[in-house]
């Protein structure tokens, strides 16, 4: 199954602003969704907290004509958002006095990375390309047609 064009776009954003050290969580134009969004931080007015998945009227009213932000839903963008969040360890939303990693290192950030596009691929129904399982799979089903054509 091939990748939608969102999500090729967003694994590409996403891993230039984690290679250039750009992926920031408590930011709302550094964080996933802003680096989805092209470092803009509109996404950020369709809830009233970062990190919650509750939209306000707002985002409700982009949710319920069917509006797409850069390929994504105002929910779906709270939800990525979400996601990436919970993963760097923060406890959500993000409001007061909320519990944070003590230190957001390479590794950390990766993992939210790695869980964050996961959850993309969900999101558009295809093969997660964290999977390795599926691309070993295919190269020994490709190396053993090859046995048998030889």
């Amino acid at each position: 199954m091939t990748n939608t064009p969102r999500i090729e776009q967003a694994i590409l954003k996403l891993y230039t602003a984690f290679y250039n050290q750009t992926l920031i969580p408590e930011s709302c134009t550094h964080c996933a969704v802003g680096n989805i969004c092209n470092n803009t931080e509109a996404w950020s007015n369709f809830t009233d907290i970062h990190g919650s998945v509750k939209l306000n009227y707002v985002g409700m009213v982009h949710q319920k004509i069917e509006r797409k932000h850069y390929g994504y839903s105002p929910l779906e963008l709270l939800q990525i958002e979400a996601t990436f969040l919970k993963a760097c360890g923060f406890n959500l939303p993000l409001r007061g006095n909320y519990k944070r990693p003590t230190k957001l290192t390479d590794d950390l950030l990766f993992t939210a990375l790695e869980k964050t596009i996961s959850f993309l691929c969900k999101l558009d129904g295809v093969t997660n390309v964290f999977d390795y399982s599926n691309v070993i799979r295919e190269r020994i089903l490709n190396n053993s047609n090859e046995s048998v054509v030889a």
